[in-house]
């Protein structure tokens, strides 16, 4: 091979190219896979290739029937003669258990509390340099649930702290701002989830115990993306000296956050990682790649919300569904981690499997920050130089190959803001003076406010706490910073923050009429604001922490002081109000402010300096500093590299913070019980976790494939039978045979809780097959989990005529039409119909991934041929139907079925390779492995 061959690849496929290198074996991954992937640029589109991941990550609803099913194997493995303690996934798995949590309690957040986040408006903050935080007086001694000042002689508001909150650490009393007691309703919930999934609990702590390969994240760590992103990434694995790339497939959506830190990953069902942690590879087709040139700088006052939501806006209209997007170009360096995570973890918006920046100097940077240690950052490094994984800004590097290319000139973003009615009125910031102008002039509708010509300059006098100020339209009354939804990534809060620092230090101030407010969504919000230094600049300028819960976006806003109210309404002037939440209907923020527009941030902060939205940052400035000197926007607003180096110091501390709580646990799990037997001691009582049935017939030797006789059809389906048909996940219905199975077992409907819950239990997954209340089965001819048992002529529900056949010792097959197994990828969509006893699967089309996992448990996926269906062959689906399976397979193979009727026809058995063969002559990918430990 041309060792300058794989230099043409896309970063992303040699990704793909190293693991096929390494992973082969000549049967699960072949010489001709390499070769495949090495001639991508042909290639791609045309084959498929096998993928074998480093890792992988799972949520506990997936997480429970994988582990259910590797404990089942060791008790399979153990009655067949084996060593039951060989059973281990094969791949290292991480599971974390934020899934389970539910809201059964909750009590509105603390709002309007006169200055809970510290500091005393009247008097001046002490300059503080960054990343310091104030040390705080003796904890608070008031009673738990202190709600004002407390304490004999004790001031109301202690002049220079602020808070400190974190979440999952004891909550701050906002007027002292010193420790109290968690709040009832946290602890409520804590004990209610672990309370209600105490049995799945133990049962997997049991399995982090026996296990190898397997790590349990317990819960109340955090959410499965975030912990794969901030702790259980890699970049680069180091096993017995052997370093190879990180990747990982998870169940979860936001795998793709990895492709930020360099770490090629997506998501997939829960099948397709079962496979993988039994040693399977995945199987894609090789993609084609989108290369993203970035080039160009971004505006100054572009945030990372902007240029995020600008790269994805160009991504959605370059039809990228389906395919690898990988960055490249100069702009590539200007994005910190935190934006490229957020750029990967919206492709399922823009539709891509992936979005891949490849590591480079910014991610070594951010490695480190996150207590990656120095040699290892140098072995990694040199790694990924050594072997062409390492992307470098030198103009000397070559560019990879792509597909396409899509160009997107950073230089080209610029920040807008939404309004005055409306949030899908954007407005560029550099001509937001000239458009409310013309909201001026418009007559009154979804932007104008048709104020006459000579009535739009007037002025109102108005005396406010012994000053007198003058309002005119476009006059600010409302600023409100608020970090949820699209504002709670850390640069845009930070730049608020550091702008305010930058501001107070010039000698800027906001008019003390204008109703200023901070609502961070969180604690942790509050923490990096805190530990960066600016929050006490926030306040300083009128930002105060007012409480962690929905406030200004819906109109909780205190009311204006009556004077500013009487003045708008005598002038007839149009108020305006500036936040950066995400809604701004007329009059929402308050009935006298008509004009509301949402913004970033440190918009929203610098708007509220200037007073007005009637001004041009470019040539107008905010106001006068101590020296009666112009301030301009530009002179206040936080540059991106100091952005980042502020974030890296926060990013720092948070990590240091997160890998303490996952070093130590928490008190609920770490008293938690749990067996330490090489086999788990199953509860027969136990309607959560439960010994499935897979491996009932295993032998060492699998036996040849065994005709299909007289089989009767247990389903009839039409086109588009999609995975939430064949195996629903939410609740379980009263009627269905899921409820009668829990009830039996004591349980009311209250305790059913749903079927995601119940995946570690196989008894009620099989009674949920096919009880989707919008199936429509053409044997029942309307919607209805239901279905003809033949022999008897009994109309039942689907489980109870497939117990009746198989206790008559009669096999089943399911008719259908085209894309069968359509939707998201659910493991128990191809388990429940094993189970139901069905041997085949006969329809027109099938959706490719679901194929797969009927031939992964041991199901026959049969294709008729083209052209054809039960309508054009005649067939009714009442007949029994025979199909022939010969002892030696070949992939596409054509296979003759007879009915009861005497007619005969020809179907594919659609095997496409010899992997595919083997593993349906085993009875499936559980069996294979399985049989491979005796």
């Amino acid at each position: 091979m041309d060792p300058a061959r794989p230099d043409t690849l896309p970063y992303s496929i040699r990704v793909l190219f190293e693991s096929s290198v390494r992973n082969c074996d000549g049967f699960l991954v072949k010489e001709t896979d390499a070769t495949n992937i090495l001639d991508w640029k042909t290639k791609q589109n045309n084959v498929e290739v096998p993928f074998c991941p480093a890792r992988v990550v799972l949520q506990d609803f997936t997480g429970i029937p994988a582990m259910v099913d590797f404990a089942a194997m060791r008790e399979a493995v153990r009655n067949a003669g084996g060593d039951p303690a060989k059973v281990n996934p094969a791949c290292p798995t991480d599971l974390t258990v934020d899934h389970s949590l539910q809201i059964d309690f909750s009590k509105c957040a603390i709002q309007n509390a006169p200055n809970p986040g510290g500091g005393d408006a009247q008097k001046p903050v002490a300059k503080l340099s960054l990343l310091k935080v104030q040390p705080r007086k003796a904890p608070c001694r008031s009673q738990a649930s202190c709600r004002g000042p407390c304490g004999s002689g004790e001031a109301a508001r202690s002049p220079g702290h602020f808070s400190a909150q974190i979440e999952n650490t004891p909550i701050l009393c906002p007027f002292h701002l010193q420790p109290v007691p968690e709040p009832e309703t946290v602890l409520k919930n804590q004990e209610m989830e672990f309370g209600r999934n105490r049995e799945r609990l133990q049962f997997f702590k049991w399995s982090s115990k026996v296990f190898k390969n397997v790590s349990i994240i317990p819960p109340e760590t955090g959410m499965a993306h975030q912990v794969n992103l901030e702790y259980l990434s890699r970049v680069v694995f180091e096993v017995k000296d052997f370093l190879y790339p990180d990747s990982v497939v998870g169940t979860d959506s936001h795998t793709t956050m990895v492709n930020g830190l360099g770490i090629l990953g997506w998501g997939v069902g829960g099948i397709e990682t079962e496979a993988v942690m039994l040693g399977m590879p995945l199987t894609l087709t090789l993609p084609e790649v989108v290369g993203c040139e970035l080039t160009g700088t971004a505006s100054p006052l572009a945030t990372s919300i902007d240029i995020v939501v600008s790269i994805t806006k160009h991504l959605k209209q370059a039809d990228v569904a389906g395919k690898f997007v990988e960055f490249f170009g100069s702009g590539v360096s200007q994005l910190s981690v935190a934006d490229r995570t957020t750029i990967a973890n919206m492709c399922p918006e823009y539709g891509a499997i992936l979005s891949f920046f490849p590591v480079d100097n910014v991610t070594l940077k951010h490695l480190k920050h996150t207590g990656f240690d120095k040699a290892r950052l140098e072995v990694m490094e040199a790694y990924l130089k050594a072997v062409k994984l390492f992307r470098s800004d030198e103009s000397s590097s070559r560019e990879p190959e792509y597909s396409q290319i899509v160009q997107i000139s950073l230089s080209s973003i610029i920040p807008y803001v939404s309004g005055p009615k409306r949030s899908q009125d954007r407005v560029a910031v550099n001509n937001m003076k000239s458009d409310f102008q013309a909201c001026l002039n418009e007559k009154s509708g979804v932007k104008g406010f048709q104020i006459a010509v000579e009535k739009q300059n007037d002025i109102v006098p108005v005396q406010y706490e012994g000053n007198e100020y003058k309002l005119s339209h476009g006059c600010i009354v409302i600023a409100a910073v608020i970090s949820c939804t699209n504002n709670c990534n850390p640069s845009v809060m930070l730049a608020a923050g550091l702008l305010a620092k930058k501001a107070v230090e010039a000698g800027l101030v906001v008019k003390p009429y204008i109703r200023t407010s901070l609502s961070p969504g969180s604690g942790m919000v509050t923490h990096y604001l805190s530990s960066s230094g600016v929050l006490p600049y926030l306040s300083k300028l009128g930002f105060e922490v007012v409480g962690y819960g929905c406030s200004t976006c819906v109109g909780n806003t205190a009311p204006l002081p009556e004077a500013i109210r009487n003045a708008i309404k005598q002038g007839d002037i149009i108020a305006c109000g500036v936040l950066s939440g995400t809604k701004n209907f007329e009059g929402r923020l308050c009935d006298c402010v008509r004009a509301n527009y949402l913004a970033s941030p440190p918009l929203v902060v610098a708007y509220a300096i200037a007073g007005t939205v009637r001004i041009d940052f470019e040539t107008e400035p905010l106001g006068t500093g101590f020296n009666g000197e112009n301030i301009y926007l530009r002179d206040i607003w936080p540059t991106r590299k100091e952005l980042h180096a502020v974030e890296e110091c926060v990013i720092s501390a948070m990590f240091k913070e997160l890998k303490e709580k996952m070093e130590k646990g928490n008190k609920r799990w770490n008293l938690l019980e749990a067996p330490e037997s090489t086999l788990f001691p199953w509860d027969l009582k136990s309607t959560y976790v439960r010994c499935p049935s897979f491996f009932d017939k295993l032998a060492k030797e699998p036996v040849s494939p065994q005709p299909i006789e007289n089989a009767h059809v247990l389903l009839y389906l039409g086109d588009s039978v999609t995975t939430d048909h064949i195996s629903p996940a939410g609740s379980i219905a009263r009627s269905s045979a899921a409820a009668k199975y829990l009830t039996n077992r004591g349980l009311t409907p209250r305790e059913f809780n749903s079927y995601g819950a119940r995946r570690g239990n196989d008894a009620v997954m099989t009674r949920g097959t096919f009880a989707n209340i919008k199936l429509l089965n053409k044997f029942i001819g309307k919607p209805a989990p239901k279905t003809v048992h033949f022999p008897s002529g009994q109309t039942l529900d689907v489980f109870e005529a497939a117990e009746l056949y198989q206790k008559e010792g009669i096999p089943v097959i399911i008719l259908a039409g085209k894309k069968y197994g359509l939707g998201s990828s659910r493991d128990w969509a191809a388990k429940g119909p094993f189970l139901l006893g069905v041997k085949a699967v006969l329809a027109e089309s099938y959706e490719k991934v679901h194929k797969s996992q009927l031939i992964g448990i041991g199901i026959a996926p049969l294709q008729f041929l083209p052209g054809e269906n039960p309508s054009t062959l005649g067939l009714t689906g009442r007949e029994q139907f025979s199909i022939l399976l010969p002892s030696e397979l070949s992939p596409g193979m054509t296979l003759d079925i007879k009915t009861s009727t005497g007619k005969v026809f020809s179907v594919i058995a659609l095997f496409e390779n010899d992997i595919e063969i083997t593993l349906y002559k085993y009875g499936g990918s559980l069996n294979f492995v399985a049989r491979r430990c005796l």
